[in-house]
């Protein structure tokens, strides 16, 4: 155990830069900075997210219970279809079960939206705030999701049965087949694996193309292939994934499925089910304007811009240091 910080003076600096940066890029464009709670009675649905529950519920206002946010997503569309505009916000969130290198449980999440923004528009701005960051004017690239499968593994991800997804997973990631994973989790784990260390090298990269089973809160569309895809981009640099954007859901009745649907799949899988946001769903209903939204982890984008080797030398004090 040490007292000291993970991250040196010249990271804690980066950092204050990085802020001061971003604060001004949105100022320039019109875009709102807004503060929502890190409490909350719901919260993200999604199998894959674990959340941070309060434990004493006793010392709660009525009993009542309380998650730290994964992401601030939830309030700040409450706030889009109240008539904010466009809205930033920069905040820390909290995620169980992620911690290593790449990870901390508790990390700071730039989140933003955008009124009228197509997810192309979205992504340029996501790459001019990326370049004013690092001080670098980085080229880009877009990846189709199906065609970069095919480039790397030759299999087709829309195609592929799960008894291939489970030989490739032990022939090429030496992972053993977990009891209860979908087709989508062991092309997740192939992806992060195999693909995502080669993206973004020299670049940035933005993957496009995703099946529609993973759409979370995106709209879908149908693909030129004929698939069905979500309306979202993850961004890469060096290998990391650094921002995750969608061309967001606002029909409240396809939202309520599929917190419905998550629920479903947690509980097979023996995971706590998680109240659905009502909140959320009533402000959808009520309406949101259309919009594109992308989430950006602040601590990865400071691990890019001053070489840093993880997560820790850019957290004055990460997890354990905490």
């Amino acid at each position: 155990m040490s007292w000291t910080p993970g991250a040196k003076p010249e990271a804690l600096k980066a950092r204050a830069e990085a802020y001061r940066s971003i604060r001004a890029f949105f100022e320039q464009r019109d875009v709102l900075e807004v503060e929502t709670p890190i409490l909350g009675s719901s919260t993200a649905t999604d199998p894959h997210l674990a959340s941070m529950q309060l434990g004493e519920q006793s010392q709660l206002p009525h009993g009542q219970c309380r998650y730290l946010h994964t992401s601030p997503e939830f309030p700040m569309k409450r706030l889009l279809a109240s008539g904010s505009g466009d809205i930033y916000q920069i905040c820390k969130t909290f995620r169980a079960a992620e911690l290593g290198g790449r990870h901390n449980p508790e990390f700071t999440m730039l989140e933003w939206y955008r009124a009228g923004f197509s997810l192309e528009a979205l992504m340029q701005e996501v790459l001019a705030l990326v370049n004013l960051v690092l001080g670098r004017e980085l080229s880009f690239e877009l990846l189709d999701y199906r065609e970069t499968f095919l480039a790397h593994l030759h299999i087709d991800p829309f195609s592929v049965s799960l008894e291939q997804l489970k030989a490739l997973c032990l022939e090429r990631a030496d992972f053993q087949a977990g009891a209860g994973m979908s087709r989508d989790d062991y092309l997740d784990l192939l992806l992060s694996a195999l693909i995502e260390p080669t993206l973004g090298r020299g670049k940035a990269t933005f993957l496009v193309g995703y099946p529609a089973s993973q759409a979370a809160l995106a709209q879908i569309q149908s693909s030129p292939a004929g698939h069905q895809v979500a309306q979202r981009f993850e961004l890469y640099l060096e290998g990391l994934e650094i921002a995750n954007g969608y061309r967001e859901l606002q029909d409240a009745r396809e939202q309520r499925q599929r917190f419905d649907a998550d629920n479903q799949q947690r509980e097979a899988e023996g995971k706590p089910q998680i109240p659905l946001d009502e909140h959320l769903l009533a402000a959808l209903e009520h309406g949101m304007p259309a919009c594109a939204g992308v989430a950006l982890g602040i601590d990865r984008l400071l691990m890019i811009s001053t070489g840093a080797p993880d997560i820790d030398a850019v957290l004055a004090f990460s997890w354990a240091r905490a």
